[in-house]
């Protein structure tokens, strides 16, 4: 049926006096419009996000496919909770896949192919005030606390630049921390510091 679409398509163009230009964009028109589905479905098939991450404080990395043929991993999204651990209680929390959308994109944007390094993922609520009574540059109202904020580096790429890569993606919370050689990177609101 759809070749008689197409045949009496090109039919009406030559009726009409239409050029061959106009003949020949239907005619690439039509077969793009066929060719789109197939290549799609073999995209789907194929596509995964990954992620490659050390954390600085247990030794501990991962290297895994989190999200495959448009879904998440939960096995996957388990271990990395666990290298994201609050290194000082051992206290787990799940991490926002959004989060991990963002860390993901992010090395994409960079085209490193290194891991990054963590310095902080989850932090347990005791923690994180332990660390605010010692630092103004700990929020009490962490997002660290609801696995939302990760502070990371990424080795070959300049501090400054991962931090305007970061920017540039205008998805969360984007903290520069030059002195202790890490960015913040969190799903909350846009905002940067």
């Amino acid at each position: 049926m759809s070749k008689l679409i197409i045949a009496d398509n090109l039919e009406t163009l030559t009726e009409h006096g239409n050029s061959r230009r106009r003949l020949l964009q239907a005619s690439l028109g039509a077969c793009a419009l066929f060719a789109m589905p197939a290549a799609n479905a073999a995209y789907s098939r194929i596509y995964e996000k990954r992620l490659s991450l050390l954390n600085l404080h247990t030794g501990e990395r991962i290297r895994t496919a989190y999200w495959e043929q448009g879904k998440y991993i939960p096995e996957a999204l388990r271990a990395i909770a666990k290298v994201l651990r609050d290194h000082r209680s051992g206290e787990r929390h799940p991490i926002d896949p959004g989060l991990l959308d963002l860390i993901q994109h992010l090395h994409h944007k960079t085209g490193s192919s290194k891991e990054f390094q963590v310095i902080s993922g989850y932090r347990s609520p005791a923690t994180n005030a332990t660390l605010a009574a010692k630092s103004h540059g700990v929020a009490k109202k962490s997002l660290h606390m609801q696995g939302k904020a990760m502070d990371i580096r990424l080795p070959g790429v300049p501090l400054n630049a991962l931090r305007r890569a970061a920017m540039s993606m205008r998805v969360g919370g984007v903290g520069y921390y030059p002195e202790s050689n890490f960015i913040h990177v969190d799903t909350g609101n846009v905002r940067y510091w």
